[in-house]
């Protein structure tokens, strides 16, 4: 079955829509509404919301730490900050905006993808292998979702004809 395929069986209707960042767009704040209003591990970064182009991703933990150490080393990182994910974040911010935050640092730029083409038995056999907790979807670079373990452990179980929420996850 193709990825693309069991994508579209694990996309409930009551599943919440898929929280990305973008390379250039989000301020300080945004960070921390987003990290306040979800429980999501980690999230894609994208360089725009028209593309939907793959950046990278960025782990929560990692968020949380940055932003809490740059608040703490620079009394001028407020909430309206900007925040940038680009390799060359801009010098200078615009006149009469407070000082920027990179955190290029804390993105990782290859994470692992499959395409929406692949078949599913082999999705399942590399989180097997390697051990992943989820794996981005895309197709020609563009970001179409995620796929987590819980996504892949709850397949599984529907192959083995069980109750898919009776699975334990750890």
């Amino acid at each position: 079955m193709p990825a693309s395929v069991f994508y579209d069986c694990f996309c409930r209707k009551n599943d919440p829509p898929l929280s990305c960042i973008t390379q250039n767009s989000f301020t300080v704040g945004d960070i921390e509404q987003l990290l306040e209003e979800t429980d999501f591990k980690g999230f894609p970064v994208i360089v725009d919301r028209e593309s939907q182009r793959l950046a990278g991703f960025v782990l929560r933990r990692d968020l949380n730490i940055a932003i809490s150490h740059a608040r703490a080393r620079d009394e001028e990182v407020v909430s309206a900050s900007s925040v940038y994910f680009l390799p060359h974040p801009p010098r200078y911010p615009p006149p009469g905006q407070p000082p920027a935050l990179s955190l290029r640092h804390i993105v990782d730029k290859s994470p692992i993808q499959i395409t929406d083409a692949m078949p599913m038995e082999t999705v399942v056999e590399m989180f097997r292998r390697l051990g992943l907790r989820q794996t981005l979807v895309t197709h020609n670079g563009r970001l179409l979702g995620i796929i987590t373990k819980k996504d892949v452990l709850r397949h599984i179980a529907t192959l083995a004809n069980q109750d898919p929420d009776s699975i334990l996850f750890h």
